[in-house]
């Protein structure tokens, strides 16, 4: 199962709609799951074009009206091995920004193997004690990162469980917007 993750889509404020690039690296996908800050249902409709999308409600879609839940847990059936993967969804307001150990007690709470969350606009990966900890950063608005989403691929036909099942891949989704990175990338070429 190939699923897409996004947040912090931040439409029309950011952007006016989704980039292309968005759309060409969920081609594939299942399932897409966005941790908030959409600012508009507009964004879900044009994910739901893609595949179906699952989504929570960030900060800023407060100040838009847009009425999502705080929290979801989706479940994923490893039939093969009779389990059932959990995967939490949330904004993940939590200070400081992208506090592992927050959103790690986050997901002991939801009871789920994988947590997806936004927030912070920047990528992260991390696993703590069998939980994996996943920001898909921004596609339209990074912080100090490059605007990306990220797959998520789970083998669902193994009979054991392997260190391949899960998958994450980071995808950049534009160039860099801040100008320091700009700089960088730029000097980095002379």
């Amino acid at each position: 199962m190939l699923i897409g993750l996004i947040s912090d889509t931040h439409i029309p404020n950011k952007n006016v709609k989704l980039p292309e690039s968005v759309k060409d690296a969920f081609k594939n996908v299942d399932l897409i799951l966005h941790a908030g800050d959409l600012t508009s249902e507009s964004v879900i409709e044009e994910l739901e074009e893609i595949a179906p999308t699952i989504a929570v409600q960030g900060n800023r879609d407060r100040f838009h009206n847009v009425d999502l839940p705080p929290a979801q847990v989706i479940d994923i059936d490893l039939v093969k091995r009779g389990k059932v993967l959990k995967i939490g969804l949330i904004h993940g307001e939590v200070n400081p920004r992208g506090d592992t150990q927050q959103l790690y007690y986050t997901a002991l709470e939801l009871g789920v193997d994988i947590l997806v969350s936004g927030h912070s606009h920047v990528p992260q990966l991390e696993t703590i004690k069998n939980v994996i900890l996943v920001n898909p950063g921004s596609p339209t608005s990074p912080r100090l990162s490059d605007p990306s989403v990220a797959l998520l691929e789970i083998n669902t036909d193994s009979e054991e469980e392997t260190e391949e099942d899960i998958k994450i891949e980071f995808i950049k989704t534009g160039a860099p917007v801040c100008s320091a990175l700009k700089y960088f990338t730029q000097k980095g070429k002379n």
